[in-house]
């Protein structure tokens, strides 16, 4: 378990102080919107259940609202973010306001959409455990492939709480046969089971988002039993593609025919007249898994 240091946190005086200092003005293009509020940070480490044993990995840490509050409880925070500018100033405020602290921080200037395993390990240095947890407000416009992609290239994360849009959350919490169901939801359950883990206020924000926000956790569960994933996103993909046709209709380009995608559902033990947002993960990994011999490239 790691010891515990103090951090001053960050609150609406200081972020407009640090942005002043950098002369910056949060983009849309970057989905910039800085969380000044101490107690939501306070809650959101909270909720993340985040300990001395973890490494946590935060995307697009903006100011360091957040990092500042994570710092205290985990072993180590290792964080991404794509602005050189912000990426540059996070070190001196740690320094500055958690000077205790400031071994257990690295950064890495990147895109999280093309950060590896193999980045963070080099960044890190020899003997750096990978991150086990991912903490962090998302950039909205990119969170879905950002969350997808991480869980995907980083197989040591097995928890996560993010906060995003409120009707992405909403959409990635979705089970089979809820409204919001779609593919995200099903792309997101072939890595994890997930949950809505409370709203968060537009106030707490600058600039204020013209979105609502919300938290949602996740936890790192096995994929279905002997199936491709590439395979059965591909399913996935199609199937969501034409969601208001039945099964049969929506597969029939990736199957070749929709003869042929009756007979890949009929195997998978799915009805043909279903439609995809009745399917768990499990039900396209069986479908991909029977796709007929001779079909098209998926």
């Amino acid at each position: 378990m790691s010891d515990h240091g103090t951090a001053r946190l960050l609150g609406p005086a200081d972020v407009r102080v640090l942005a002043d200092r950098l002369g910056l003005r949060p983009t849309k293009k970057l989905g910039q919107n800085f969380v000044h509020d101490a107690n939501t940070v306070r809650r959101i480490v909270k909720s993340a259940g985040v300990d001395g044993d973890d490494v946590v990995l935060e995307v697009g840490p903006g100011l360091g609202s957040l990092t500042l509050a994570l710092l205290p409880v985990a072993a180590r925070v290792h964080v991404v973010e794509i602005d050189a500018v912000l990426a540059g100033l996070l070190p001196d405020t740690v320094a500055e306001r958690a000077p205790e602290l400031a071994g257990r921080l690295t950064v890495t200037g990147a895109d999280a959409m093309r950060i590896g395993a193999d980045r963070l390990a080099a960044d890190a240095g020899p003997g750096a455990a990978p991150p086990t947890a991912i903490v962090a407000n998302l950039p909205y416009n990119v969170a879905v492939p950002v969350i997808l992609h991480l869980l995907s290239e980083l197989p040591s994360l097995r928890t996560g709480l993010v906060m995003v849009q409120a009707e992405v959350a909403d959409r990635l919490a979705a089970g089979p046969g809820s409204r919001e169901y779609g593919a995200p939801s099903a792309k997101l359950a072939w890595y994890a089971a997930a949950r809505r883990a409370g709203p968060v206020p537009r106030a707490v924000f600058w600039p204020v988002p013209g979105v609502d926000s919300g938290l949602l956790a996740f936890t790192r569960h096995d994929p279905p039993a002997d199936a491709d994933r590439a395979a059965t996103f591909a399913v996935v993909d199609a199937a969501f593609a034409q969601r208001r046709k039945v099964l049969r209709g929506a597969l029939s380009g990736w199957a070749g025919s929709a003869a042929a995608a009756e007979q890949a559902l009929r195997a998978a033990g799915v009805d043909p007249t279903a439609r995809a947002e009745t399917l768990a993960v499990s039900d396209f990994a069986r479908i991909a898994r029977n796709r007929p011999a001779g079909c098209p490239p998926a």
